[in-house]
């Protein structure tokens, strides 16, 4: 088999079929930059509230021309990093349940695809695999894979595409109504992970995105919102809430990526907390569709912030 030098580690060298698979990429980041979208797989596997899939036209002319390592310490669903599909990547998120998976689909993906496929599409059948995470002993036996498969059936098939969570961190989103929802996007997933075969995946806080971040790195982040109104406070990604103190923490990290040199976009609520604390700071206005609010009225366009330095 022909072989050639690998551009990640010059020590190892690449398979035909690895070349074709860069290959591959390399067409699909310049596709996608060109239509200012995600043109077709790999595209983010999970439904996640907040994606900025849609914004992706809007935040284009933002995104550095160069760096050297994208970060993304809030990484959800991928949406940036689907878009951009960099070379070099860390992504961090303090979902272990999210994390898991990334891992899951580098590593074992084969077996994902075929806990997968073991999944139905029916309401006693979803609450029953639901209530597995309130019961420590059955969950604990579980495989990664077997984690990580639930986790993409509960989102495939939940209200909503929702990833919330109650106080006790057990997974609280209702069964949802659709005509026939794709549990196991096969050729999606094979081609995650092949995009994600040179990403480190880490499961912590977004602060150790200082542990990694150096000068001439692209760091990404997309937080949970800061709330705008009593309504939109009403889901919790881990059991952990996000509130104005970890804002506060957050625009310190952001402040000491800055003096790292590194290049920073971070999204946010278009609120006066937030336009205050980042006001040393480039703040655009984006807007963006939700669908996802507790009243039906409070939906629709709303205005959204992009900070950078």
């Amino acid at each position: 088999m022909k072989e050639t030098q690998n551009p990640h580690n010059p020590t190892m060298k690449l398979s035909e079929t690895e070349i074709a698979i860069d290959s591959i990429l390399d067409s699909r980041r310049r596709e996608n930059k060109k239509a200012k979208t995600i043109t077709g797989i790999p595209y983010p596997f999970l439904k996640w509230a907040g994606g900025k899939r849609q914004l992706l036209s809007q935040m284009e002319k933002f995104i550095p021309k160069e760096f050297n390592r994208y970060i993304e310490p809030f990484v959800g669903g991928g949406a940036l990093f689907f878009f951009l599909l960099p070379k070099k990547a860390i992504l961090l998120d303090n979902n272990f349940e999210l994390i898991n998976c990334y891992k899951v689909i580098k590593k074992n993906v084969n077996e994902l695809v075929q806990c997968l496929k073991k999944h139905t599409y029916n309401k006693e059948y979803y609450y029953k695999i639901r209530a597995l995470d309130r019961n420590i002993e059955k969950y604990s036996m579980l495989s990664d894979s077997e984690k990580a498969a639930r986790m993409i059936f509960l989102n495939k098939t939940g209200y909503n595409g929702l990833y919330r969570v109650n106080q006790k961190g057990f997974f609280n989103v209702p069964f949802g109504k659709y005509k026939n929802p794709k549990i196991c996007d096969r050729k999606n997933l094979f081609a995650v992970h092949h995009a994600l075969q040179s990403v480190k995946i880490i499961h912590n806080s977004f602060e150790h995105c200082l542990d990694y971040a150096e000068e001439e790195d692209f760091v990404y982040l997309d937080p949970p919102y800061y709330p705008i109104s009593d309504t939109s406070l009403f889901t919790s990604y881990t059991k952990f809430n996000f509130g104005k103190d970890s804002q506060i923490k957050l625009h310190s990290v952001f402040k000491k990526l800055d003096q790292k040199g590194c290049q920073i976009l971070l999204n946010n609520s278009y609120s006066d907390f937030i336009l205050n604390l980042y006001k040393d700071f480039r703040i655009e206005i984006l807007k963006a569709k939700r669908a996802i609010n507790s009243k039906s009225n409070k939906r629709g366009e709303i205005k959204e912030v992009l900070i950078m330095n």
